[in-house]
């Protein structure tokens, strides 16, 4: 039924919404994806810094950020100050380190406690949708348009979908968190 289809594309924007969250929790070691969403101002147009420059990881908690124009160095170093990466970039004139402290233990846990809420939320959008296709297809029902074991089936499908889809996002938090973890 295309009416799954519509379902199941809401539920795979629900986990890629949820992956993109988890991507901007910081676990300790350097992940050029924490500047995916930094942009800077490149002749008037708001660009982002990946496609400014190029972006390594030389050791596990070192990004090392290269502008392709050197006087991008201070707009893209602005950036990252202004953002909620809480790094402070060190700009040699060259090239922008971003240094990575070791989390502490208490850091860890608080930042284990954000993924599971950030999962618990993808969680309550995945059940939501549930709700809203199954009141879709009860109010089909009262009108006549399908069965009452058309609607039994539906439910049962959507509710397969719904389990399949909890269960990546409990398998996508549990991954961030022994991320976090390590030390």
């Amino acid at each position: 039924m295309s009416e799954y289809k519509d379902i199941e594309s809401k539920m795979t924007k629900a986990i890629s919404a949820l992956k993109e969250e988890l991507i901007g929790i910081r676990a300790g070691r350097a992940n050029p994806a924490i500047l995916d969403k930094l942009t800077v101002d490149y002749y008037g147009v708001p660009t982002p810094i990946n496609q400014l420059s190029s972006i390594s990881v030389p050791e596990a908690r070192v990004i090392v950020i290269q502008p392709w124009e050197a006087k991008m160095l201070k707009e893209i170093e602005k950036a990252i100050q202004k953002s909620d990466i809480g790094i402070n970039p060190s700009n040699d004139g060259k090239v922008i380190r971003l240094i990575f402290p070791p989390l502490t233990e208490e850091r860890r846990k608080e930042l284990s406690k954000q993924a599971k809420k950030i999962g618990e939320n993808a969680k309550i959008a995945i059940r939501n949708i549930r709700r809203d296709a199954l009141e879709e297809f009860k109010t089909q029902k009262k009108n006549g348009e399908i069965t009452e074991d058309d609607l039994k089936v539906a439910e049962n499908d959507i509710q397969k979908m719904t389990d399949k889809y909890i269960e990546e996002v409990d398998k996508l938090v549990e991954l961030k968190e022994k991320e976090i973890m390590e030390v």
